[in-house]
């Protein structure tokens, strides 16, 4: 049995052929991307997905290990708009959304104008994210969820589509600020990116320090990107999926029965978690050339769509538990 997305109907080889184009497209991105970024399978799957999905990522790592690179590479590739924020501490609201001036024309007549700020673009690069102060970091909150601004109470939309990508340095906590809950949530996954492989690691010394690097190119359109997107929900989802999604989710939220959770979990994942899953699994499958997913990719995703919507109790972080270890347990019980 499965269940179905509220869309206009599509039959089912309409549907077979819209997925073995867009498996074809897939295809380009990912060779388009391996041109540039060398190893890093997982970290280029799991963003991908994120944007497949039509939302946003935090990727996590140090400093060296190409984050800014594949967000400038994902950019080229996929034909959107990009545009990057280096966070500070002394960064304004404004600097990100823009403001307004005042003009005075030929008659003396004085005016506003608004003067868009760099979050009006298809691909923003939140570099740093967690340098800023919390009330630049919650100028993009409005964005990110509604995909729109408000600016002197007038409405500005951004382009579609509009993702964000934030980097964040998990070493350096001198002059940076801890993201609020309300903004990680707002974020589809968090990616952990690691260090390369060795072999990844040799190519990368070997193509990378010589007279001329390897440069990414275009493959895709932004209005193509939002048909696969549409296509993405419009996946079939087996009831089996359904259930998985909502036993992993529950299950991580204290009081709901799990002895685990009771003891580790201060606070456990929302509803919007659930969307994210049950998004993120049909591009998965997507990406992998399915149509449609398995409990095997709620276990693969359960990681990087719960890790930053939980929070463990102080007497677990004592012990040394960490939310990936909490969320490894309750994934292998689905």
């Amino acid at each position: 049995m499965s269940v179905m997305v509220k869309e206009s109907p599509i039959s089912e080889s309409d549907m077979i052929a819209e997925a073995e184009k867009a498996l074809a497209d897939i295809s380009r991105i990912r060779d388009g991307v391996g041109r540039v970024i060398f190893g890093q399978e997982s970290v280029v799957e799991r963003t991908l997905v994120a944007l497949l999905a039509g939302g946003h990522a935090l990727l996590v790592g140090v400093p060296g290990l190409a984050k800014t690179k594949l967000v400038e590479t994902l950019g080229i590739v996929l034909g959107l708009n990009s545009r990057r924020i280096q966070f500070t501490p002394d960064l304004m609201p404004s600097d990100i959304l823009g403001s307004e001036v005042m003009e005075q024309d030929e008659t003396g007549k004085r005016s506003f104008r608004f003067i868009s700020g760099p979050i009006f673009a298809q691909l923003l690069m939140a570099d740093e994210i967690n340098r800023a102060s919390p009330r630049t970091q919650s100028a993009l909150l409005q964005a990110m969820q509604e995909y729109h601004v408000t600016i002197a109470g007038a409405r500005y939309d951004l382009p579609a589509p509009f993702h964000v990508l934030a980097t964040q340095n998990p070493l350096e906590q001198e002059g940076t600020y801890p993201l609020p809950e309300a903004q990680l949530d707002r974020f589809l996954m968090q990616v952990d990116i690691l260090y390369p492989e060795i072999e990844a690691e040799r190519r990368i010394l070997l193509e990378t320090t010589g007279v001329e690097d390897a440069k990414a190119q275009n493959v895709l359109q932004p209005a193509r990107l939002k048909e696969i997107q549409t296509l993405i929900r419009r996946m079939p989802v087996p009831e089996s999926v359904v259930e998985a999604i909502l036993t992993l989710v529950r299950s991580a939220r204290p009081g709901q029965g799990n002895a685990e959770t009771d003891k580790h979990v201060a606070w456990g994942p929302g509803p919007r978690a659930s969307q994210a899953l049950m998004l993120c699994t049909r591009a998965r499958a997507l990406y992998d050339g399915r149509l449609a997913p398995s409990t095997d990719d709620v276990r693969a995703l359960a990681e990087p769509v719960l890790q930053h919507r939980m929070a463990l109790t102080f007497a677990a972080r004592a012990e040394g538990t960490s939310v990936r270890d909490v969320v490894a347990k309750l994934a292998k019980g689905i």
